[in-house]
């Protein structure tokens, strides 16, 4: 198991796993891989790690996707160095794990999958990834992790809400680029590489 970063030494474990700061806490139980909008946004706007909660060191990590960067934009909260291979070894979406992005939950119900009782709660209304419903039960992307100066971290917003970040510019220098996971083929893409590997292989 990998070590718990210092910087983490006082964040709450579930399971032996450090609760990234983050990620939605209902009913004292964390929802791991579910951001909590409130804290993602305080985390944007101060420039905090998604994992420690500390405030961000000279450089940091930003977690990209194909589609992201062809938006030009990482939707999550950055990274410490030190932070980034404690979540890239634990996290099933960056380590490998799990092959398919977890299915929407159902409505009324917690993102975790335990029932939610309280007619107020925000455990859905109150989470960042809009585009989870889009990617629901997809294959896994590829994950990279790119390193940036913190002098270059610029919040973009959309046009009709530009008081709430959507996430931190790509456009800028890349002092660093680390390929966290590869994207999971799907079968016919599978079939396809392994004729390729067998074909040469036997060449």
């Amino acid at each position: 198991m990998h070590a718990i970063p210092e910087r983490c030494a006082r964040r709450p474990l579930s399971g032996g796993l450090v609760v990234p700061y983050v990620t939605l806490i209902h009913d004292g139980h964390a929802a791991f891989g579910v951001l909590d909008a409130d804290k993602a946004h305080a985390a944007f706007r101060r420039r905090l790690c998604q994992i420690c909660g500390q405030p961000l060191d000279e450089r940091c990590f930003l977690l990209v996707r194909p589609a992201d960067a062809a938006e030009g934009r990482s939707p999550e909260p950055a990274l410490h160095p030190e932070c980034l291979p404690y979540a890239a070894a634990h996290c099933p979406m960056l380590n490998g794990t799990r092959t398919h992005y977890r299915r929407s939950p159902v409505l009324a119900s917690h993102p975790a999958g335990r029932p939610c009782s309280e007619p107020s709660c925000r455990c859905l209304s109150g989470t960042t990834d809009e585009g989870h419903t889009a990617r629901s039960g997809s294959p896994a992307d590829r994950y990279e992790a790119w390193m940036i100066h913190t002098r270059n971290y610029r919040l973009l917003s959309p046009p009709d809400r530009p008081d709430v970040p959507s996430g931190i510019s790509l456009d800028v220098p890349v002092l660093r680029r680390r390929v966290l996971r590869a994207a999971t083929l799907s079968p016919e893409q599978q079939h396809l590489m392994d004729q390729f590997n067998a074909l040469m292989d036997g060449s």
